[in-house]
């Protein structure tokens, strides 16, 4: 037979009320009992009844999360730590791949509408507001969160990294590293990419470079075939002359193709060309930079993952009509031997 609420409270020797409290993690219950309830559940192996807290409170305890791809390291750390930040209160995260498709990214999204999540998560392909899909979000009373990238023109909740500083603290490491001819390896139409090319170019203004338009080269994409484009945009200035002495990658896959591309080409990082990334995935995931590690700008993964678990929680209870929060996290340079 199921241990119930009502056994816990018996045994401990307390309300039913102050058990689900315990267990919810809400309300004021002193510690002591606290832990005598938590051990309790433990003990007897207490299964919450999901269904039975549905009827009861109208949510779901499902928070979903939508992702451009979901092999990325960057995403992936993010997955898993807003998955581990709100497991304890119950809420499971189910996750989806717009695969950087703005369609399939509407098709997910109503998807998940259509489970009744409490909570939305969208780190988003779409290059403006995207018609009705937002309007039908809101309509229907979930609140939603735009991860690491915002979308022009819609008032939103947003978790991420502020982008310009990040395209300003790189560039300017590399100027203080005495570097003069600084090309930037550019992202996709998406605000991140937009806000760190503000970035470089704001950095080499300040300090008196010109001629920079030359040194830009964009990508296609940053994700599944992030290493192709980022091989191909070193190769194309390194045919430049006089060819780079620096380059401000858009994150660190573009940036371990480059270091690739250039020893291709028989030189070396960072005598012949130094190297910056963007994200510090070494951090996180098991990729391998080579003989160079990798300078780079660190987005501080863990902090995004547990400020958006947060807001998303405290979304939930206060409603989809809480005022608006934007979150901006610093970025942190991370100097290695790259530069």
């Amino acid at each position: 037979m199921s241990v119930r609420l009502k056994d816990i409270a018996a045994d401990v020797g307390v309300s039913i009320v102050t058990v689900s409290k315990v267990l919810r993690n809400l309300g004021r219950v002193g510690p002591k009992t606290r832990a005598r309830i938590l051990k309790r559940t433990k003990e007897l192996g207490y299964r919450p009844n999901l269904s039975a807290y549905s009827l009861a409170t109208g949510r779901t305890f499902l928070i979903g999360l939508i992702v451009p791809d979901l092999m990325h390291p960057f995403f992936a750390a993010i997955a898993k730590c807003v998955s581990g930040s709100v497991r304890a209160l119950g809420y499971s995260v189910v996750i989806s791949s717009s695969e950087e498709d703005a369609d399939l990214e509407r098709q997910e999204i109503r998807s998940l509408l259509a489970r009744r999540v409490d909570a939305l998560v969208i780190a988003s392909s779409q290059r403006r507001p995207a018609g009705r899909v937002f309007k039908e979000i809101e309509d229907d009373g979930v609140p939603y969160i735009l991860l690491d990238r915002k979308i022009p023109g819609l008032k939103a909740h947003f978790v991420g990294v502020d982008d310009e500083a990040i395209g300003i603290l790189a560039t300017e490491h590399l100027i203080d590293r005495g570097y003069r001819r600084i090309a930037h390896i550019r992202g996709p139409e998406l605000s991140t990419a937009e806000g760190r090319l503000r970035g470089y170019r704001r950095a080499l203004r300040r300090h008196g470079y010109n001629g920079s338009e030359r040194l830009i080269v964009r990508i296609g994409s940053s994700d599944d075939r992030g290493e192709e484009c980022g091989f191909d945009a070193m190769q194309k200035l390194l045919a430049k002359r006089p060819r780079p002495d620096a380059v401000f990658c858009y994150n660190d896959i573009i940036a371990f193709a480059a270091m690739r591309a250039i020893r291709s080409a028989a030189l070396n990082v960072p005598q012949d060309v130094a190297v910056i990334g963007v994200s510090n995935i070494s951090k996180f995931s098991p990729w391998d930079t080579g003989k160079v590690p990798l300078s780079t700008i660190d987005q501080n993964v863990y902090r995004i993952g547990d400020q958006v678990a947060k807001l998303a929680l405290r979304l939930i209870d206060s409603g989809a009509k809480a005022p608006i929060e934007r979150i901006l996290l610093p970025p942190t340079l991370v100097m290695r031997t790259s530069t």
